[in-house]
């Protein structure tokens, strides 16, 4: 698993987006890996076209029917949404809306992706057996300095916290990765695969990066 989020940066604005989702798609096939992509949330359903992986960035835990202005997994699965990034340390929600978004995912056979920021939390949402736990220190968000040098050995104990949950969840990692070395480390440390934004989205180009990165995966 190597997700892909744009956030809502610059360099994917409008139809950018749908050609860094072709550069995504096309790893993808080459490499055999999964790479689902997150486009801001307007885009989302535009960008299936090109992708037959996207997953959104955000979702909300509210009812299906007279609500306005939130992003709903029943809704946005009949737009092909394949699954969700919940709890981003970029927009935090309660843990009670992190369980019942959880639990609406998997009922709805799509991919939920629990962030967290550190090996506490990584154990505390493990055990609601989402599909992935998403390791992100805060601090190294952005940073181009990776957590799997600077702060390894949160990337193993994490491994241990969710391996602890004794249910299907893996584990991802995330925050500073800028290289296929940096995702080499990653894997080697437990991780089963990455969650990447600036990193491939900064990158002077796009498809030239995702390999480098996928590249890593071969190796693993």
């Amino acid at each position: 698993m190597f997700i892909i989020n744009f956030k809502n940066y610059d360099e994917i604005a409008g139809s950018k987006s749908l050609r860094l989702a072709k550069s995504a798609s096309k790893i993808a096939k080459k490499y055999k890996l999964r790479i689902p992509v997150c486009p801001p949330q307007h885009l989302m359903s535009e960008v299936t076209r090109v992708s037959a992986d996207v997953f959104a960035q955000h979702l909300d835990n509210s009812k299906v029917g007279s609500t306005t202005g939130f992003v709903i997994p029943e809704i946005v699965k009949k737009s092909r949404i394949a699954g969700s990034l919940i709890n981003h340390s970029e927009h935090r929600i309660p843990s009670n809306e992190i369980e019942d978004l959880v639990v609406r995912l998997r009922e709805l056979k799509m991919t939920s992706v629990v962030c967290v920021q550190d090996v506490n939390e990584a154990w505390m949402y493990a055990k609601l057996n989402p599909d992935f736990i998403a390791i992100e220190p805060p601090e190294l968000i952005g940073s181009g300095k990776a957590v799997s040098k600077e702060k390894p050995e949160i990337i193993t104990e994490s491994v241990k916290a969710v391996k602890k949950a004794n249910n299907s969840t893996q584990l991802l990692c995330g925050a500073g990765i800028v290289s296929g070395e940096d995702v080499s480390r990653a894997l080697e440390l437990g991780a089963k695969g990455i969650l990447v934004a600036s990193g491939i989205v900064k990158a002077k180009n796009w498809e030239k990066t995702i390999e480098e990165f996928a590249m890593a995966f071969t190796r693993k």
